[in-house]
């Protein structure tokens, strides 16, 4: 396979970048950090991406998670050396600062992007090649100012401009999307951060044989609802067995690695200690990687050949969670206090949350009702923009809402899960009362319902 490789120019570019990377490698590998790309640590220490995970409990729904995205299915390296004539896997780039800005026509869901301009080289690599018919994501890191911007669906026009969603993250900082935001990924994640490099497993090699940070992978439907530090769902199943997104899974600590290669055994080791996340739907247990010409096909194979489903785990993080809107995580059992809570969009900024009504109430068995705190019970509103808020209680892992309009047993105009104790709702149509309840929710069962409450958007 290595000795056809497409000649184009693109490739010829790939390959030479690589040749330039490891030359560098070889010379600097002992001094550089992990996880940085074009001199910018991919979001802070502290961040859930780069968190272990290794000592944290099962997830109680672990194993019917597991027999839903398939137990006996191989762990597919979704990256590689050459596919279908173009790179292997999500490639990324590194432009410098003062790089072109380009015009970028936001689509689809456009009301959930970020805006340009972005700077994106006329000639960006994009997944699965020019004239995919895929996701087409491109990647794009910016060095000094360590701005990430990621393209889904990413076509470019004869001016220079881009056709795009897109989806802007400052890698000096936790923060996550806005509520409910979708990304380039499904799950309102990063997908930078998630990818398996060839550069960082060479790194690995020389220094203690894993990767400090999280991988991404998709799976074949997912429950309507996410988990921190997910930020957006997909609506595919209501089946309580199917993993949420940002559901994060570890390969069992004793599965045996030491038939593996050296390359493979960095993968395995990391997946034990800092795991993946569920980031899209797709093929089971398909793992995100970018492309290489000096990856080893045949040896990545070997992991589809003997790694199943069933050496998985998923597990439970939300002793982790500082904020629901930070990506910051609990580390070393210390007490952390949130670094930065805003959106990753400069120009949008969500309503502040309020600090939720912590309840002490036990279980029993099945999550308490919370309490319906914001907005008042018949408020008005001048906006189309209106905040929910209730209590976190005890044993939840999320939250059920439903929405109806001008009734309680009007239309249904939203029914949604959520991980915390809060849900924007956007672009109310105006002259109508909506009414709102909610449950909360562990990974089997929800509790009791809270009483309705309405308010009203004024003409």
């Amino acid at each position: 396979m290595k000795n056809c490789l497409p000649q184009s120019p693109w490739f010829v570019a790939l390959v030479s970048a690589s040749i330039l990377v490891l030359a560098l490698s070889a010379t600097f590998l002992p001094r550089r950090a992990f996880a940085e790309i074009g001199g910018c640590a991919i979001f802070p220490n502290n961040n859930i991406w780069n968190t272990r995970i290794d000592a944290l409990p099962v997830h109680s729904n672990s194993d019917n998670f597991v027999n839903r995205i398939g137990a006996n299915a191989g762990l597919h390296p979704d990256f590689g050396t050459v596919w279908n004539g173009a790179p292997n896997g999500i490639p990324y780039l590194v432009v410098p600062t003062n790089q072109p800005l380009r015009g970028i026509t936001l689509t689809p869901y456009g009301n959930e992007a970020d805006p340009g301009p972005y700077p994106i080289p006329t000639n960006a690599p994009i997944e699965g090649g020019p004239n995919s018919a895929g996701d087409r994501h491109v990647l794009i890191v910016r060095e000094g100012d360590c701005t990430l911007f990621e393209l889904y669906r990413a076509f470019p026009n004869a001016n220079g401009s881009w056709r795009a969603y897109g989806a802007i993250f400052d890698l000096t900082s936790n923060a996550l999307r806005p509520q409910d935001w979708t990304s380039a990924d499904a799950a309102g994640l990063a997908i930078l951060a998630g990818l398996v490099k060839r550069e960082e497993v060479l790194q690995a090699l020389a220094g203690d044989g894993v990767i400090p940070h999280a991988f991404r992978f998709t799976v074949p439907q997912t429950h309507y609802s996410y988990l921190w530090p997910a930020r957006h769902r997909t609506n595919t199943s209501n089946n309580v067995n199917d993993p949420p997104m940002g559901l994060r899974f570890r390969l069992k600590n004793n599965f045996d690695i030491s038939g593996f290669s050296e390359t493979n055994q960095v993968i395995l080791r990391t997946l034990k200690q800092y795991g993946m996340f569920v980031a899209d739907n797709g093929g089971a247990w398909y793992l995100s990687g970018a492309p290489d010409p000096n990856w080893d096909d045949d040896d990545l194979h070997e992991l589809q050949v003997n790694v199943h489903g069933y050496d998985f785990e998923a597990v439970d993080e939300s002793s982790l969670l500082v904020h629901v809107d930070s990506g910051q995580a609990q580390q070393d059992g210390n007490t952390a206090t949130p670094t930065n809570t805003r959106t990753s969009t400069p120009t949008r900024t969500p309503t502040a949350t309020r600090t939720p009504t912590q309840t002490s109430e036990p279980c029993n068995g099945v999550p308490p009702v919370p309490t319906l705190t914001a907005p008042p019970n018949k408020a008005a509103f001048n906006a189309r923009r209106v905040k929910l808020e209730w209590s976190r209680v005890s044993c939840a892992t999320q939250y059920q809402i439903v929405v109806r309009q001008d009734t309680k047993n009007g239309a249904e105009w939203k029914n949604v899960s959520v991980p915390g104790p809060s849900l924007t709702l956007r672009k109310l149509p105006r002259e109508h009362r909506y009414w709102w309840r909610a449950q909360a929710c562990d990974a089997t069962q929800c509790g009791g319902w809270t009483r309705w409450r309405n308010f009203y958007i004024n003409p």
